[in-house]
């Protein structure tokens, strides 16, 4: 009996050719399954099952993952504001993990003895997915033929023309890979340290002019309801949020970031409704939390944008800094305003209950409530004590 190999499937020209060497060259018994986390509409999935099916794979499944994409990572990336580099919204890298953990699961759920992917030797998703597969399926042989076979694009293509499928020759100027939170967008232009992706390259085309005020409102740091349009899952109110703001051209950027394998990389990326979101959540928590908790906030955020970009999801640190971050949500409730124009957009404002800016306890710069002049002349002198006291001992001397 052969023995049973999952293979993650897109339908593209590298899974394909796996399909066909793991089950015709190799002698495999293929279950083919694709993640949907975000960037595939029904029709996709049904034509990439159709494909997956005349290639001989003996069953196929798909995973709608798009809410537990969310509620495993994405929320924790908006409740972190987390910008890898200060730039990135982890579009790809977080979608990666998702689909490793699914697929890990599939592999135990068939008891099959082999997974397989169709990473190349030069990227971040091999790293991803090995280390998701080592540790959550140990023992479970990891097949990657495109990566051990240094196969060029020519040879996949002449290999599958000699089975008898027919794949299109002609390489796309630009390599797209679209999910929940953002779409990355790979060409010529992102292979040197010089370059912007032109404007046709762009997924989405720039269709609105006139600008446009939005209302978002977040509930316990998770964005809920779009100018009072409510939503049963955060994730529909992204995808809402995208196809309002994704028009306006918002959320471009080329992004320059450090591989897990130790190389820089360039990635064009567009993410109209991750950039609008962490931007308001982030100016709703200035209003709310207070200078410590924004610090740590900070500081811990960063090291878990990293961490799980370089594929340590299942660190048992993150685990703790997630229960950090949830914690640290508990009043983060309000409206943000938002101007979305082309190209761009700004924070107008935010209305919450918690809001710390509150005028009866003073307004800045002007009057307070809460303190005398006296209060202040007499803190100033503590707060400022031992440093006074140290340029006293160890002043000029």
């Amino acid at each position: 009996m052969a023995q049973k190999v999952v293979l993650g499937f897109s339908g593209g020209l590298d899974t394909t050719f796996c399909v066909k060497y793991l089950s015709e060259d190799k002698g495999y018994e293929v279950h083919s399954i694709i993640v949907n986390t975000g960037g595939f509409t029904a029709d996709e999935l049904q034509k990439i099952e159709s494909h997956a099916y005349a290639l001989g794979v003996k069953s196929h499944t798909t995973i709608d993952a798009v809410k537990g994409y969310y509620d495993r990572i994405i929320r924790y990336l908006i409740y972190g504001n987390v910008l890898k580099n200060n730039t990135y919204p982890l579009s790809v890298s977080a979608e990666r993990l998702s689909q490793a953990l699914h697929i890990a699961d599939h592999v135990k759920k068939l008891g099959a003895t082999a997974v397989a992917h169709g990473s190349t030797g030069a990227g971040n998703d091999q790293v991803r997915f090995d280390m998701v597969f080592h540790i959550m399926i140990p023992g479970v042989e990891i097949l990657t033929p495109i990566r051990d076979l240094r196969l060029s694009r020519e040879e996949e293509i002449a290999y599958l023309k000699e089975k008898g499928v027919e794949m299109n020759a002609a390489k796309a100027m630009y390599s797209i890979n679209k999910g929940l939170w953002g779409t990355s967008v790979g060409g010529k232009e992102t292979l040197s340290s010089k370059g912007m992706l032109p404007e046709e390259a762009w997924p989405t085309q720039v269709t609105k002019s006139t600008a446009e005020e939005v209302k978002l409102h977040f509930e316990k740091g998770e964005l809920t309801e779009i100018n009072d349009r409510k939503f049963d899952h955060p994730s529909e109110a992204i995808q809402y949020l995208q196809t309002i703001a994704g028009p306006f051209g918002i959320g471009r950027d080329i992004h320059i970031g450090d591989t897990i394998i130790g190389i820089k990389g360039r990635v064009g990326f567009e993410a109209a409704a991750p950039m609008v979101i962490i931007k308001a959540h982030h100016t709703l928590e200035k209003h709310i939390l207070t200078k410590w908790q924004l610090t740590w906030k900070d500081q811990l955020s960063q090291f878990y944008g990293n961490w799980l970009h370089e594929g340590q999801i299942l660190d048992p640190v993150m685990r703790d800094i997630e229960a950090f971050l949830e914690r640290s949500q508990q009043n983060v409730t309000g409206d943000v305003f938002v101007q979305l124009m082309p190209y761009r957009f700004q924070v107008i404002g935010i209305a919450s209950k918690y809001d710390l800016m509150s005028s009866k306890f003073g307004k800045y710069g002007e009057m307070n409530s809460g303190w005398s002049g006296e209060d202040v002349r007499g803190f100033s002198k503590i707060f400022g004590n031992q440093v006074a006291i140290w340029n006293s001992v160890n002043g000029e001397q």
